[in-house]
C-alpha cells in the first residue's frame, strides 16, 4: 500500500516499515492510530477479545491478544489501566517486547503511581515506553495538520524509545523525548491540565475587574440616583466597561513588572541569589506572560469601546444638546489651547501606549522570540515594557487633568475610578526609579552575577558537598 500524503516516513530504512505492530484495543483511539499506521505503510494487528468485532474495518487482521502479541515485537496497549489484568497471562510472551503505553486517566494523580509504572511493575520482562497520550483519536483521524504534533514519550531503554520515536516521526509527528519512565507520571497529567498557567493571571484579572466594576457602579449610578434621583443605570453597558478595561489593563500590566523588584529588593536585603524566593513569588513570576497577555486583551477591549464612543445615543444627545445651549442663549465658549494641548496630549500617549503594547504581545509569540537572541528579548520586555508602563499611566494622568483636585468628581468623598488606577503602577514606577539608581543597580547585578555580602554560609556548605564526595 502506497504511503499517505500526510505521513512524513523518515525511517532510516524501509524494513523498519516491514515490522508488525500490533494493537491491544479496538476503541476510537486504537482504531484511528491503526488506520493511520496502516496509512503510512506499516502492516497492524490488532488484538481483541472479541475477533469478530463488527466496530473494525475490513482490512484488519484480528486476533487473540496471545496471537497477536507473539506475531510483533511492539505492542501498543491501547486500553484503559482497569483493564491491564489481562495482560498478567500474556508475561512470557510479551518478555523482551516493547509495550507501548497511551492510557490517560480521568483525573490528575489518579493513582500513587503512572499507569506505565505500574504496567512496567506487572510486566517486569518488557520494555515499556509511555507514548501517544497526547494525541486524541479525532486528530488522528482529520490528519496531522489539525493535530498536535507534539508526542511525548519516555521510557527506561533507550533502543525501544528509539523504536517508538521513529514510529512517531513516521506518522509525521514530532517526538520530544521526556527522560525516563520516572516522567511518565508528568506525561500523563499533561492532557488533563486546563490552563494551569492562566488560572491565577484569570482570578487576579476576574478579581480587579469585580471590584473596579462595583466601585464605578457605586460612584456612577448609585451616588446619583441615591442623591439626585437621577437614572444613570445605561453607563453600565459601555461607559463603565470602557473604565473598567483601561483601570484593570494598566494594573495588570503594573503587575507583570512588580515580582521582578520584589525579587531585586529581596535580593538585596538577603545579599545573596541562592536564596529561593517565596512560593507565591515564584508562582508569580510564573505567570508573567499569561498577565501581560490579558492586560493586552483588556486593552483592545478598551480600544474598541472608546471607537464606538460617537455613535452612542447619550453622547449625540449631549453634543447635540451642547450646541442648542449656545444658539438659545447666544454664547460662544472660546477655544482654549490648555485643553486641546490636555485632549491632544491624552489621544496621543493612548496611541503610543497601544502600540508598545501591541508589540510586546508579539514579541511573546513563540516563533517571535525564538528568532531574537536573549538580549533583544530582554530589551524588547523589558526597556520597551517599562517605557509601555510610563505611557499607559501618563495617559491615564494627562486623562484626569485638573479632575484630581475638583471636588466633584469625589462622590461620597471617593475618588475616581482613574485615581485608584494610578496606585498600583506609580508605586512600580518610583520602585523602579530608586532601585536603578547606580549604587544600587550595581550591587544588585553583582548579587546576580554570584558575589555574596555573607559567602560563610554557601562556603560552609560547598565543604560540606567536597566533603561527601570525598
Amino acid at each position: 500500500m502506497e504511503n499517505s500524503s500526510n505521513c512524513i516516513p523518515l525511517c532510516s530504512t524501509e524494513s523498519k516499515k516491514q515490522d508488525t505492530i500490533c494493537i491491544f484495543g479496538t476503541g476510537d483511539f486504537g482504531r484511528s492510530l491503526g488506520f493511520k499506521m496502516l496509512q503510512c505503510g506499516y502492516t497492524i494487528i490488532f488484538g481483541s477479545r472479541n475477533t469478530k468485532s463488527n466496530f473494525l474495518p475490513k482490512w484488519a487482521e484480528v486476533l487473540s491478544h496471545s496471537e497477536a502479541a507473539e506475531k510483533s515485537s511492539i505492542i501498543i496497549v491501547a486500553v484503559h489501566r482497569e483493564q491491564y489484568h489481562f495482560l498478567a497471562d500474556l508475561t512470557d510472551i510479551l518478555k523482551g517486547k516493547v509495550l507501548v503505553d497511551v492510557s490517560n486517566n480521568l483525573k490528575i494523580n489518579q493513582y500513587p503511581e503512572s499507569n506505565a509504572e505500574y504496567l512496567a511493575k506487572m510486566i517486569p520482562g518488557a520494555n515499556v515506553v509511555k507514548a501517544f497520550n497526547t494525541v486524541s483519536a479525532w486528530s488522528l483521524q482529520s490528519g496531522t495538520v489539525d493535530a498536535s504534533r507534539q508526542v511525548f514519550l519516555c521510557g527506561d531503554d533507550t533502543k525501544s524509545k528509539q523504536m517508538v520515536m521513529d514510529i512517531v516521526r513516521a506518522l509525521g509527528l514530532t517526538p520530544l523525548d521526556q527522560g525516563s519512565l520516572l516522567a511518565a507520571n508528568e506525561v500523563e497529567n499533561y492532557p488533563l491540565q486546563l490552563f494551569p498557567m492562566w488560572r491565577l493571571p484569570m482570578y487576579i484579572c476576574t478579581g480587579f475587574t469585580v471590584l473596579i466594576f462595583l466601585y464605578c457602579v457605586l460612584t456612577e449610578v448609585i451616588n446619583p440616583y441615591a442623591t439626585t434621583r437621577e437614572d444613570t443605570s445605561y453607563l453600565i453597558a459601555i461607559s463603565i466597561p470602557n473604565r473598567v478595561f483601561p483601570i484593570v489593563s494598566l494594573i495588570l500590566l503594573a503587575l507583570v513588572y512588580l515580582p521582578g523588584i520584589i525579587a531585586a529588593i529581596l535580593q538585596l536585603f538577603r545579599g545573596t541569589k541562592y536564596s529561593r524566593f517565596p512560593n507565591w513569588l515564584d508562582q508569580w513570576m510564573l505567570c508573567r506572560k499569561q498577565l501581560g497577555l490579558v492586560a493586552l486583551a483588556y486593552a483592545f477591549l478598551h480600544a474598541i469601546y472608546t471607537l464606538v464612543m460617537p455613535i452612542r445615543y447619550y453622547v449625540r444627545w449631549w453634543s447635540n444638546k451642547y450646541l442648542i445651549l449656545q444658539v438659545t442663549t447666544n454664547t460662544t465658549y472660546p477655544f482654549l489651547n490648555y485643553y486641546a494641548w490636555l485632549s491632544d496630549s491624552y489621544v496621543a500617549l493612548g496611541i503610543l501606549g497601544f502600540f508598545f503594547y501591541v508589540l510586546l504581545g508579539i514579541t511573546s509569540l513563540p516563533s517571535v522570540s525564538n528568532a531574537v537572541n536573549w538580549r533583544e528579548f530582554r530589551f524588547v520586555q523589558s526597556k520597551l515594557g517599562y517605557l509601555t508602563l510610563v505611557l499607559c499611566t501618563a495617559h491615564t494622568l494627562v486623562y484626569g487633568g485638573d479632575r484630581f483636585i475638583y471636588g466633584p468628581f469625589y462622590k461620597w468623598y471617593l475618588p475616581p475610578a482613574f485615581v485608584v488606577s494610578l496606585i498600583i503602577p506609580c508605586a512600580v514606577l518610583v520602585m523602579k526609579f530608586i532601585i536603578v539608581i547606580p549604587c544600587l543597580d550595581k550591587r544588585i547585578t553583582k548579587i546576580r552575577q554570584g558575589w555574596e555580602r555573607n559567602p560563610s554560609c554557601q562556603g560552609a556548605l560547598n565543604t560540606d558537598i567536597n566533603k561527601t564526595s570525598v
